[in-house]
């Protein structure tokens, strides 16, 4: 099988890495090849096509991709949270939401953190002009923010934070969820086409995933080595902290909270809701929370529970 991520090969993807090396998939007779990706939509359109048969993608990006079409489902909620964050580098001034009037702060132009925006000035009480925004290439926001071009990224921050830290500079980290912006993040998507000629294997996708990550996410270091096996640059504290950063996201807030991949209609509905406003979802889109996720494929695995290597 082969699963794309979500973007380019980072700290955060240590445990998808972890989780082949340590024999998980081929405990379930599963030679996974895990290949790097070029945002969440591509991803998921990669799915779609059957260019791969699994995609890492941000839940909000699926939907909007079903909206048009897509025949795809998430199928396993591994970011039971989104990592939404502003990030920046610390001793600049900024300590808290308040401190953003004012500022510069960057991200892609045509990301989903940029169309949601509106969003969390909403939340903070704040006009469109008290904050300038300015469109930046993912490669350049944070030369950019080094540089003092602007103030802040706009960035997921289990990924902006530990290519800070691998800089040998302390980021700040101010958290969407903090201002109750709290959707689902990303999860496994498979066509509708792979769900229904080979169930099982993705059944027996799942349980290796499951239990893989969540060992690496139980054994950090370890799982940091493996990741420096196949990909340089990065060293062992930065890939730990990315590590402890995407764990801190398993679980989430609503019912299927200790329930580790889990959604629910709730949740789902929200994010349904959330792209409507936002992502470009149509508003007479009669997309539900039952065209978009599954958990049939899935089998109860607690987010505490301990895991042993095959």
């Amino acid at each position: 099988m082969t699963l794309m991520l979500d973007v380019g090969y980072l700290p955060k993807h240590a445990l998808f890495i972890s989780a082949v090396e340590r024999g998980f998939f081929k405990a379930e007779g599963i030679d996974l090849t895990v290949m790097p990706g070029s945002g969440s939509t591509n991803t998921v359109t990669s799915v779609v096509t059957g260019k791969v048969d699994a995609g890492w993608a941000d839940f909000g990006a699926t939907v909007t991709a079903q909206g048009r079409g897509a025949k795809v489902k998430q199928v396993n909620l591994l970011q039971a949270r989104s990592a939404y964050a502003v990030v920046g580098l610390a001793g600049t001034g900024i300590k808290g939401w308040a401190d953003l009037r004012g500022k510069t702060v960057a991200t892609e132009g045509g990301g989903a953190m940029a169309a949601m925006w509106p969003f969390a000035m909403h939340k903070l009480g704040l006009k469109k002009s008290d904050v300038n925004v300015v469109s930046a290439a993912s490669a350049s926001k944070i030369p950019g923010l080094l540089a003092g071009q602007w103030d802040a990224n706009l960035a997921l921050y289990v990924s902006d934070q530990p290519a800070i830290d691998a800089l040998g500079r302390k980021a700040f980290v101010l958290k969407w969820s903090d201002l109750g912006i709290d959707l689902y993040g990303n999860g496994i998507v498979v066509s509708d086409k792979k769900l229904k000629s080979d169930p099982e294997q993705v059944r027996r996708f799942n349980r290796a995933m499951q239990k893989g990550y969540l060992w690496a996410c139980q054994h950090p270091a370890d799982a940091a080595k493996d990741f420096q096996k196949e990909v340089s640059g990065y060293e062992a504290k930065t890939i730990t902290l990315a590590i402890h950063a995407q764990c801190g996201l398993n679980r989430g807030t609503g019912k299927s909270e200790n329930q580790f991949g889990f959604m629910d209609d709730v949740g789902t509905q929200k994010s349904i809701d959330v792209a409507r406003r936002f992502l470009g979802l149509n508003p007479e889109s009669k997309l539900t929370p039952k065209d978009v996720y599954s958990n049939s494929y899935l089998e109860p695995l607690r987010s505490n529970e301990t895991i042993k290597v095959p």
